[in-house]
């Protein structure tokens, strides 16, 4: 049995080899020589040399069988399955994530920037088992269909808002090229993903910042143009009314360059939002800088702030100087809207999960007036505000909260608000225990 199963693994290549393959036709030679001599009086050694000419000429000319044939047509198959060297380097050379599937939407090859994007990926997984966007799946089966390249857009909501542009095109190999509309399948189809998230912020950056600009700074202009007019005017040479114009313009002033300085602040924010953060920092070391800076206006206001947290330290994934101005928001907010209350109360708490995991939640609370509940679920949206003349006199810009937003949606926190009339309001952020990207 052994060495039956050496001679079958002889290559086709070999004497041995083209002798397994014409083994019948050997057979058939040697049962005719045998015949001859027998019968035929044919001299045996007349009848010995035509038939070792037979094997010879066998074991030298190699003969297309059907198992050869089958052999190449599997070759040619596999060839189309998989992907060849040269078109890997070419996929792997670009810098966008791309994929190498086959017409039945099965992922053949990823290159290294799909990997490091979308992570640890298997080839021969179905291809919707990376790609999850319906869109580009129902592009990818036209593709297939109508053997015509397409480039689609989509966008995600989760777990931050992005853009994507896709372009799918078909790879037919050697020999299988034909027209658009045939009925024939591509051997591969190319799937070429780029993130159009930075451009869109951008562009949706300069259209908000004028349209915001020009709604909030309307007011203040209007009020330094009408001064100015005064004080050239009829006021001109009025001493009293000259400075009671200029302290009232500088305050406006500054409303304008506070508002400018939030714009542009929100803006730079929401370039990152996509951006993982990867650095560790101290829950307690941030509130403490909060406060810290914080408590010359808590003692000008008559306001006591409180602190309530752990002596270890609470470490989470994040942005330091992004979650200093975090906290300093919602304290500068409780102190602004809450101070009636005469304190103010800071906390790290670990969640449900432990402070072995790594999660934790910081609170502010005032014991204020408190905020009426229709208005909680607006607070963060972009200067909006419960009492404008309030909000104005206390030097607010309505953007304070709309930060603090767009900051912890790149740390993967979520800010829950809890408020009674009378008796305050309590804002709490949640870390999670890990950020993903």
């Amino acid at each position: 049995m052994t060495d039956l199963h050496q001679a079958s693994t002889f290559p086709s290549s070999s004497p041995l080899g083209r002798l397994r393959e014409a083994r019948w036709l050997v057979a058939a030679a040697a049962v005719l020589t045998c015949g001859a001599w027998a019968f035929y009086a044919v001299p045996g050694v007349v009848a010995g040399s035509a038939f070792a000419s037979m094997v010879f000429i066998a074991a030298l000319f190699p003969r297309r069988t059907r198992s050869r044939r089958l052999e190449v047509v599997k070759q040619r198959e596999l060839r189309r399955m998989w992907p060849g060297t040269g078109m890997k380097v070419t996929v792997d050379a670009l810098p966008s994530p791309c994929f190498v599937a086959d017409g039945r939407g099965i992922t053949r090859y990823i290159n290294k920037a799909a990997l490091k994007v979308y992570g640890d990926l298997t080839p021969g997984d179905p291809l919707s088992f990376s790609l999850r966007a319906p869109s580009l799946l129902e592009a990818f089966d036209r593709v297939c269909s109508s053997g015509t390249a397409e480039r689609i857009s989509w966008t995600e909501k989760v777990p931050t808002e992005a853009w994507f542009e896709a372009y799918v095109s078909p790879v037919f190999m050697p020999g299988t090229a034909r027209e658009p509309g045939s009925a024939t399948r591509p051997d591969f189809v190319l799937v070429v993903i780029q993130d159009q998230s930075e451009q869109r912020r951008l562009e949706r950056m300069r259209t908000d910042f004028v349209a915001n600009a020009s709604h909030e700074l309307r007011t203040p202009l209007a009020s330094l143009s009408g001064f100015i007019e005064t004080l050239q005017g009829p006021a001109k040479d009025d001493v009293v009314a000259r400075e009671r114009f200029l302290a009232i313009m500088q305050e406006q002033a500054g409303r304008m360059r506070r508002l400018i300085d939030d714009i542009l602040s929100l803006s730079r924010i929401e370039l990152k939002a996509h951006v993982k953060p990867s650095g560790e920092v101290d829950l307690v070391d941030i509130i403490g800088h909060a406060r810290d800076a914080l408590d010359p206006v808590a003692r000008e206001m008559g306001v006591t702030i409180e602190t309530d947290m752990p002596e270890t330290g609470a470490i989470i994934t994040g942005e330091r100087d992004e979650l200093i101005q975090v906290a300093e928001n919602l304290i500068e907010n409780a102190l602004k809207y809450g101070g009636s209350g005469g304190k103010v109360t800071l906390g790290v708490h670990a969640t449900a999960g432990g402070a072995d995991n790594g999660q934790w939640d910081l609170s502010v609370r005032d014991y204020g007036e408190g905020i009426p509940a229709e208005h909680l679920p607006r607070l963060t949206e972009r200067f909006y505000r419960v009492n404008a003349d309030s909000s104005r006199a206390m030097k607010g810009t309505g953007l304070g909260l709309a930060i603090v937003k767009h900051i912890l949606n790149r740390h993967r926190a979520r800010l829950e608000i809890e408020s009674t009339p009378g008796e305050g309001a309590t804002f709490t952020v949640h870390f999670p225990k890990k950020i993903r990207a």
